[in-house]
């Protein structure tokens, strides 16, 4: 089992297992019973489901999940399989919805990213010298998006904005990442500086903000020996700390920094923040 992760459908988080020996996911049979059918108490509807439903024992098994208290405990686990014999089972409005969410058809572009960005933690992409400059943001987003969009790793010329907010002019951009490079980063309010002065820019016409949390991820490492725990971070905080971090950063400092953990070889905490990421970047 190589890869510890979670999925989000309707916003509802459901943990998962990379098979790598059978190239298959397995995903948590509590996690799903709560988006399928929202009862109070989902883990005793699943341990009556699969009493009275014995067909669905092939598909199913027990390994360890990562719970709230960040520990793992023996959890019952159901394979595609066993998901695509349980839509059968229990009637849910979701049934089609979750058939082509499985499959990553909602939004494949993502989900094809997403599994590059799980296979970067073991990658030697960036050197030493290029962390905290562009050089290195542009070789995160090229192998996130390379073959999904066009323009991946490629500085963008257009002017763009989002919610009322402009970025930085497309005219004057490269001048302003030259600008952003010169920045200090040796201390954690300098690092977050100039991320909130990178988020700015906003260099890619998509893929921003999944590229940029990587890395600023990585000039933590580099300078300070931490990085962002992003599963202690809820996806509506970020976004509206985010969000006014051109005239205030206070919000933004206060969430990272009381994510910060010095686990930084930490595989798990590293897939757990790519979901994360991934989950903040999702239309609501």
């Amino acid at each position: 089992m190589i890869k510890h992760s979670i999925r989000y459908f309707n916003n509802k988080p459901v943990r998962a297992v990379w098979d790598n020996d059978n190239s298959l996911w397995w995903y948590s049979a509590v996690d799903f019973i709560t988006i399928l059918v929202e009862p109070n108490s989902p883990r005793r509807y699943w341990n009556n489901v699969k009493v009275r439903n014995p067909e669905l024992s092939p598909f199913c098994g027990q390994l360890k999940l990562y719970a709230d208290d960040g520990k793992k405990y023996l959890s019952d686990v159901i394979n595609e399989g066993g998901v695509r014999l349980l839509l059968t089972i229990i009637p849910s409005k979701y049934k089609k919805a979750i058939q082509d969410w499985i499959k990553g058809l909602l939004d494949p572009i993502d989900e094809q990213s997403k599994k590059k960005a799980y296979d970067f933690y073991k990658t030697q992409l960036i050197e030493k010298d290029e962390i905290g400059k562009t050089v290195a943001l542009q070789k995160i987003h090229a192998y996130l998006f390379e073959g999904l969009y066009p323009f991946a790793g490629k500085i963008r010329t257009k002017t763009i904005s989002k919610g009322g907010f402009t970025f930085a002019n497309g005219d004057f951009l490269p001048q302003v990442l030259k600008d952003i490079e010169k920045m200090a980063d040796n201390t954690f309010d300098e690092i977050v500086d100039k991320y909130i002065e990178m988020n700015i820019a906003h260099p890619f016409m998509e893929g921003n903000g999944r590229s940029t949390r990587i890395w600023l991820d990585l000039l933590l490492k580099s300078r300070l020996q931490k990085c962002i725990d992003w599963s202690k971070i809820d996806k509506d905080d970020y976004l509206s700390a985010m969000k006014a971090s051109p005239v205030d950063s206070k919000p933004i400092f206060d969430l990272l920094n009381g994510a910060l953990t010095d686990d930084i070889d930490n595989r798990d905490i590293f897939m757990k923040g790519i979901d994360c990421s991934y989950y903040y970047e999702e239309e609501e």
